[in-house]
């Protein structure tokens, strides 16, 4: 029987239709796994490896991959991995990259995705990537491509451990898309663990994706974050997320000191008593903006605006702060002391302590450190104004102040609080040295200060006048105490007219008002004619050079020292009557002790040998006769003073 011989053409569409059933049936795409593993690896600088891919080809391909790891850097253990991925799906419109040349995906889709997000003492990080090689000299730059489009992400059960010991951090967070009906699904984040070595936790609530990129319609935020005590409220819109810009949000902070915000905002701010604060947070071009807040510190409300811009290596941070009244104790912060008092509303109970354990410990100048770290952490520009400063026995009435840190320098010019129609205004300069020391000078005048403001402070006395005179002081030391109980410096006062009781009452500062004048034997009242004081400090001694009092009953002249650094005290006041007096005391007033208890008496161990008003007069106005030029006393005042030189120099004669 004959063979037939089979047709050409089928050997011709047959075979390869075999082929193609065969490739068919045999087909993997894994087979393009070493591709993807490697174009992967190269984008990201790391080994990426898969373990499937799968495609489902159509108008709009769906490319899966299982088993995605990308591993950790040189130097870092292998296991766990930076990151590993159950599964990652993405849906590519080819048409629309036929057609524009756009890479559109429609949906991605991320199932239990882990990071473990690692920082190492060093400054080394896992989550440094090299992203490319930059372009070698003279090389063209090659065009930046187009951004995919994304319209819709969704995280299935993602997780996330971070660990930062530079900033005590290490918390983990959990990731995935809350589904809402009516509306796109939203990206929720949740966040437990340490931070800043304090417990936090938060929960953050953001808009999709779509429109997170679009920008069509605001991008809502919502976040909510306990750092320890500290509490941070977030709410509102960004009209470009991406890049930060048309914000829309609300920001309140709560918390029983302003400085435990450091660690998150990144702006070095001095210890405060609690605090509630609220305001609008906006972006722009590296700067971020807390505007148009109020709130209130301890008794104090403040309101402003603080920009902090990210541009350098380290932050420029403005600042323009006013308040309507403030207790100058709760801004005990700035000067190395505990800010508030005991009975501060809202105090904790650790606060409390700390006051209680100051005033019982008898020092009265602050000694705790200056915070050095905190002042080179940014350079600031602060500008505050306070309309009026409350406050029992304070006789300021309001506060303005320049303030500039520049590389751990601290500048203040000026520093001004007002007193009636006068003030009180210093320039002052701290300058970091070796070995953790702040080198400190001074220069402070006091124009017209208005006594009868001084009186009203000690809720007793009424009178006029006014003081005017001059201050320096250079130091070097960690703390202000420190500084104050190693300077040098001069201070010169000066008043025509005014009050005797509350100008001892106020310029000792040290409420013995009362006891000074009840053993001098001096009235409640009486008319200051002239006060002249020269005080010169040395090694943090302060000597009495110069002190005379001409009242309309007695002159009163001083001598002796004050010990800033033991705080101790060691003045004694004499009192010569202008008129014959029955049973005066002839001796003088020692004021002794320490700053917080200081004790007043006649002192007994002196004799009583005095060379009488007269004899004695010349002596003691020729100190005063050398100030006076030194004192500007303004112009139209009544300067007896004057008159008390000239009798004196009778006197001599």
């Amino acid at each position: 029987m004959a063979q037939r011989k089979i047709p050409r053409w089928l050997v011709w569409t047959g075979v390869p239709a075999v082929l193609i059933v065969l490739l068919l049936a045999l087909w993997s795409w894994d087979w393009f796994i070493p591709l993807a593993e490697s174009r992967a690896s190269a984008a990201l600088g790391r080994k990426v490896t898969i373990e499937h891919l799968h495609v489902r080809l159509g108008r709009v391909t769906e490319l899966s991959v299982d088993g995605v790891r990308i591993a950790n850097p040189e130097g870092f253990s292998e296991d766990p991995p930076f990151a590993r991925v159950e599964r990652l799906t993405a849906r590519l419109d080819v048409m629309a990259y036929w057609h524009e040349r756009a890479v559109v995906l429609p949906s991605i889709e991320v199932t239990r995705p882990v990071i473990e997000a690692v920082a190492r003492e060093d400054g080394s990080a896992n989550y440094d990537f090299n992203l490319g090689k930059p372009a070698g000299e003279g090389a063209p730059a090659e065009p930046a491509s187009p951004a995919p489009r994304i319209g819709l992400l969704r995280i299935v059960e993602g997780r996330a451990h971070v660990v930062q010991p530079k900033l005590k951090a290490d918390f983990n967070l959990a990731v995935a898309t809350r589904e809402e009906e009516s509306a796109e699904p939203r990206i929720a984040v949740e966040a437990r663990g340490t931070y800043a070595g304090q417990p936090i936790t938060g929960t953050a609530l953001g808009g999709a994706v779509l429109a997170l990129q679009e920008g069509s319609s605001p991008w809502p935020i919502e976040m909510q974050i306990a750092n320890g005590p500290t509490q941070v409220s977030l709410r509102g819109t960004l009209q470009n997320p991406l890049e930060l810009q048309g914000a829309d949000v609300r920001l309140e902070m709560r918390g029983p000191n302003m400085g435990l915000l450091q660690p998150l905002t990144g702006v070095p701010i001095p210890k405060t008593p609690n605090y509630e604060i609220a305001g609008q947070l906006d972006y722009v071009e590296n700067r971020v903006r807390f505007r148009d807040f109020q709130g209130r510190m301890g008794r104090s409300d403040l309101a402003g605006t603080i920009t902090v811009t990210t541009r350098n290596a380290k932050p420029d941070v403005e600042a323009d702060l006013r308040s309507r009244r403030v207790d100058l104790a709760d801004l005990g912060g700035f000067i190395g002391e505990e800010p508030g008092r005991v009975d501060t509303p809202g105090q904790s109970l650790q606060q409390r302590r700390e006051q209680a354990r100051n005033q019982s410990r008898g020092r009265l100048l602050p000694d705790d450190p200056i915070n050095f770290p905190k002042l080179d952490a940014a350079n600031v520009r602060l500008n505050y104004h306070a309309e009026s400063i409350v406050g029992r026995n304070v006789p300021f009435d309001n506060m303005r102040v320049a303030m500039e840190v520049k590389d751990a320098a601290v500048t203040l010019r000026p520093l001004a609080l007002g007193v009636g129609n006068g003030q009180i205004e210093g320039t002052i300069a701290l300058t970091p040295q070796e070995g953790g020391q702040l080198r400190a000078q001074a220069d402070v005048r006091f124009q017209r200060l208005d006594v009868s403001r001084l009186m009203q402070a000690t809720q007793t006395f009424e009178g006029a006048g006014r003081i005017n005179g001059r201050g320096r002081i250079e130091g070097t030391g960690k703390s202000f105490a420190d500084i104050l109980g190693r300077g040098n410096g001069e201070l010169t006062l000066g008043m025509s007219g005014g009050n005797l009781s509350a100008l001892l009452v106020d310029l000792s500062g040290l409420r013995l008002g009362n006891a000074i004048l009840s053993a001098l034997g001096v009235p409640g009242r009486t008319t200051v004619q002239c006060f002249v004081g020269n005080l010169a400090l040395q090694r943090g001694v302060v000597n009495l050079r110069t002190i005379l009092l001409d009242t309309e009953d007695v002159i009163i002249s001083g001598t002796g020292n004050v010990n800033l650094a033991r705080e101790r005290m060691e003045v004694r006041l004499r009192s010569d009557s202008k008129s014959f007096t029955i049973g005066a005391l002839p001796t003088s007033i020692l004021i002794d002790g320490s700053f917080r208890n200081p004790d007043v008496g006649p002192e007994m161990g002196e004799l009583a040998t005095r060379g009488g008003l007269i004899g004695g007069l010349a002596a003691l106005v020729a100190p005063v006769a050398g100030l006076l030029p030194t004192i500007q006393f303004g112009t139209g005042e009544d300067n007896r003073c004057e008159a008390l030189v000239r009798r004196g120099g009778r006197a001599a004669r």
